[in-house]
């Protein structure tokens, strides 16, 4: 798999930010090197997009205890553990040869590591085989401490196809989502969204809309959407554990001076409070955090 693909290529000649790209898309490689291995290792919780088995595209979160998540090699994790029963890429994640990505993020530090690749089953888990990897700065990460690991949990409390009125109050509320995107061929990819509460808007309960901050320059969501529409939206409630996911299409609007903005469509929701979830304390935003209507900083 290359750098980029044509999706990502094309976005990078728009905005103009095509000869940097090239230099950052430097850090993309296979090997996972020592360091990104430690940081793995220190992690409580994994970030894993895929599509389920009728191709819609999903973002799910796996816990576990430090060590749950390892380099088993140059270019090969191995998660122990799965997905409760219920979530949406349960079967994905027990079937050989999902494409996948994965992003690390570890709220402690406002550290992030993704690793992009294809799934394979193994006992008790599944392994990747890693295609990228690479790590992001910390912009707009918040910080966070975890407090307790709860043990039980209903497990999913509800599914549907549009948001309810609770559920919209949790996105507009919310100041980190992830977001799972796909060029078919060239593979899955999990990224990060950060910002102050409200970032997100709530247009209707299928529609949500959501600023597209300067990053890294290499655009690697936007081309996939470029590409390919599917997306899966993670929204965690960190205080409480729960999990909110979407899974539908999404479009870039190009706007003046620059600005962009992504507009999604909800097409399915399910809600969660899965057992062993982890439990964070309140945000230490960051500063790197655009000022977004009716926030306050802290």
């Amino acid at each position: 798999m290359g750098r980029y693909h044509q999706g990502s290529l094309a976005v990078q000649e728009r905005v103009g930010v095509r000869e940097l790209a090239e230099h950052v898309g430097r850090s993309i490689g296979a090997d996972i090197r020592d360091v990104a291995a430690a940081f793995l290792a220190q992690q409580p919780h994994l970030v894993v997009g895929a599509a389920d088995g009728a191709g819609r595209l999903w973002a799910s979160l796996l816990t576990g205890a430090p060590g749950f998540v390892r380099a088993t090699g140059p270019d090969r994790i191995r998660v122990s553990g799965g997905l409760p029963e219920g979530d949406p890429l349960a079967g994905a994640l027990a079937t050989a040869g999902t494409r996948v990505g994965t992003i690390s993020l570890d709220p402690r530090t406002r550290r992030r590591m993704r690793l992009n690749g294809t799934l394979a089953v193994a006992p008790g888990g599944f392994a990747v085989a890693a295609e990228q990897v690479f790590s992001n700065c910390p912009k707009y990460l918040q910080k966070r401490q975890p407090l307790e690991l709860v043990a039980d949990g209903p497990g999913v409390v509800r599914r549907g196809d549009a948001l309810t009125p609770g559920q919209e109050r949790a996105v507009r509320a919310a100041d980190t989502f992830f977001v799972a995107t796909t060029a078919e061929a060239d593979g899955v990819d999990a990224s990060h969204r950060g910002g102050m509460p409200g970032f997100v808007e709530v247009l209707s309960p299928t529609e949500l809309l959501w600023p597209d901050y300067a990053g890294n320059a290499m655009f690697l969501t936007l081309g996939n959407l470029a590409a390919d529409e599917r997306a899966g939206l993670l929204f965690p409630d960190w205080e409480g554990g729960g999990l909110l996911q979407l899974s539908g299409r999404a479009r870039t609007e190009y706007g003046p001076g620059g600005n962009r903005a992504v507009r999604f469509r909800v097409e399915a929701v399910v809600e969660s409070l899965h057992p062993g979830r982890l439990r964070w304390s309140t945000p230490e935003y960051s500063p790197a955090n655009p000022p977004h209507r009716g926030s306050t900083t802290r």
